[in-house]
């Protein structure tokens, strides 16, 4: 699939996927591999977590990744982030392959690009304090001078919301929101241009998920930040994206600005999604949830990949795989209904 012309990619974008995919195979170990020889039906699996993506994020701006789990959109932000290599396509920063750089550059672009995850109790080393927390990855790749470094991450701690009193403290002696708080001061000490953030507030209380997206909102006009902000709370990612992507079992099936995606969704599965989200809205409303499980990664369904859940499936669903097509000013979906309509 060729990358779309999406209004990111027409402008200069700061990064760009071009057919990314991302497998994990399962290897037979000894004992499967003799079990296979005496005749049982043993077999490499294959999880296809991200199957030709294809996407561009311009430089200050905000896209939203949403889906259900285990569609892939934490791996997906895996690749973005350089922790995991692509099985196929290319990642281009600033228009070169990141694959292809070395040596400085490669660490630069490492540096630019940070990610957060979604549980700080497990992403954070409970044997550091949180000042060697923040300050290792500046302190390893000397962005400071070490005389400075105290000050440095005691500033950080302030811009970020915590006490740098407390920088002598131990990761399980802060709350969940403060935990997630260091971590979001860890990534920005080495000066990110780019920011992952997977599933960043799923783990918080309510109250304490507005204070940490209103922080994210501050840092991206303190730092000049970008982000790629991946959630299942479509009202998380509808109060903090310029443009959403919708994605299924490793693919992204619609594409669209906040505003006209979430007043007009395209995709059925997206209308799916936006029917489920509860409102303040007088009168009585029936809910009808998406039918089925998601099928399995290993044996994903042929043609497009929604279709055994899909109400407005037909053959044609079932054997061709609909491309990402524009359906209207910045917008972009993958459904065979968009061709029919048109004919």
């Amino acid at each position: 699939m060729t990358a779309p012309d999406t209004a990111a990619s027409a402008a200069a974008a700061l990064m760009e996927l071009s057919g990314i995919s991302k497998r994990f195979t399962r290897r037979l170990d000894a004992a499967a591999k003799i079990a296979q020889l005496l005749g049982a039906r043993l077999r490499e699996e294959t999880v296809h977590a991200v199957d030709d993506v294809s996407l561009a994020i311009a430089e200050g701006e905000v896209v939203g990744l949403v889906g259900e789990s285990g569609c892939g959109k934490s791996t997906l932000g895996r690749v973005v982030a350089g922790i995991h290599q692509a099985s196929a396509g290319t990642v281009t920063y600033r228009g070169r392959d990141v694959a292809a750089l070395e040596g400085r550059e490669r660490m630069a672009t490492a540096l630019a690009i940070q990610m957060i995850f979604q549980d700080p109790m497990s992403s954070l080393n409970p044997r550091l304090r949180v000042a060697e927390i923040i300050g290792e990855a500046v302190r390893v790749h000397r962005l400071v001078p070490r005389p400075d470094l105290d000050d440095y991450v005691a500033d950080l701690m302030r811009r970020v919301g915590l006490d740098p009193d407390y920088r002598k403290r131990y990761p399980h002696q802060f709350s969940g929101g403060q935990r997630q708080r260091i971590g979001i001061a860890r990534a920005l000490a080495v000066r990110p241009e780019f920011l992952v953030c997977d599933e960043a507030v799923a783990a918080l209380d309510v109250s304490i998920q507005a204070q940490v997206l209103n922080l994210f909102m501050e840092l991206r006009q303190d730092f000049n930040l970008t982000y790629l902000f991946i959630s299942h709370d479509l009202g998380v990612v509808e109060h903090l994206s310029d443009r959403v992507l919708i994605m299924y079992l490793g693919r992204i099936v619609e594409e669209a600005p906040t505003e006209a995606l979430f007043g007009d969704p395209n995709h059925p599965y997206t209308q799916a999604l936006l029917a489920e989200v509860p409102r303040l809205e007088p009168g009585r409303r029936i809910f009808k949830p998406i039918t089925g499980e998601i099928p399995s990664p290993i044996n994903p369904p042929p043609g497009c990949h929604f279709h055994p859940r899909c109400p407005h499936a037909m053959e044609r669903c079932r054997v061709e795989r609909p491309a990402l097509r524009p359906t209207g000013p910045g917008r972009f979906s993958a459904c065979h209904l968009n061709d029919e309509a048109r004919g």
